[in-house]
């Protein structure tokens, strides 16, 4: 009889405790005096729906520590694009200023992280509960899935734009880009790209901590 699995070593509850009330804050400080109502409800939609799922399997199925700090920094991202709107943000303002840009480019960082932060996610879920292991076919199906996500997300977009009309040009923050959607799904499949190239290893580290044991090789 093979020896049984080696129990899961769970990362200290204070960081789901500290990343869950630092979202809450934020969530709760971008939501005072939007630019748009409507358009900070959309954009934190996503977050509303991620954390009581988040909360409910932490003891069955827990995260990684950089699977928890990219979903918050994700989160923070989306927020703070649904308080100025995403061609309005500061620091994107600031950005386009300096390097002479002909846009405020906060909406691409967005894209970016949607591309980014749930490849980590998707490849955590999948190394965890498939037999797929590091390697070829795990990063083609991970960046694969994103930009598949990134595609669905600006379906949503244009749903959003077909029922609101002009009153969706904050959500959609084209800032009169014809090439908007596609440069979106640009962004966001490098970013699933980057993400596995750069934090791979250490990803692997610590889901291998997490099990108790190390991944068998690719």
């Amino acid at each position: 009889m093979p020896p049984p699995p080696p129990p899961l070593v769970r990362p200290p509850s204070r960081l789901y405790t500290g990343l869950f009330i630092g979202v809450l804050v934020a969530l709760a400080i971008t939501r005072i005096a939007p630019f748009d109502v409507a358009t900070w409800w959309m954009e934190v939609a996503p977050i509303l729906l991620a954390v009581p799922v988040l909360l409910a399997t932490r003891r069955r199925f827990p995260l990684t520590t950089l699977t928890c700090v990219l979903l918050s920094i994700h989160a923070v991202i989306l927020m703070v694009g649904g308080h100025w709107s995403y061609a309005k943000v500061p620091v994107g303002d600031w950005v386009r200023d300096a390097f002479h840009l002909a846009r405020n480019p906060y909406d691409k960082l967005g894209h970016v992280a949607q591309g980014f932060v749930p490849a980590i996610l998707l490849r955590e879920v999948l190394l965890r509960t498939s037999p797929l292991r590091p390697g070829k076919w795990l990063f083609a199906l991970v960046t694969g899935a994103c930009l598949g996500f990134s595609a669905v997300y600006e379906l949503i977009e244009w749903l959003a734009a077909v029922l609101m009309g002009s009153g969706a040009d904050d959500f959609l923050g084209t800032q009169g880009d014809v090439w908007d959607t596609q440069s979106d799904m640009l962004c966001a499949l490098i970013g699933a790209m980057v993400a596995q190239l750069g934090l791979g290893r250490l990803h692997d580290r610590q889901l291998a901590a997490l099990a108790g044991s190390r991944l068998p090789p690719p």
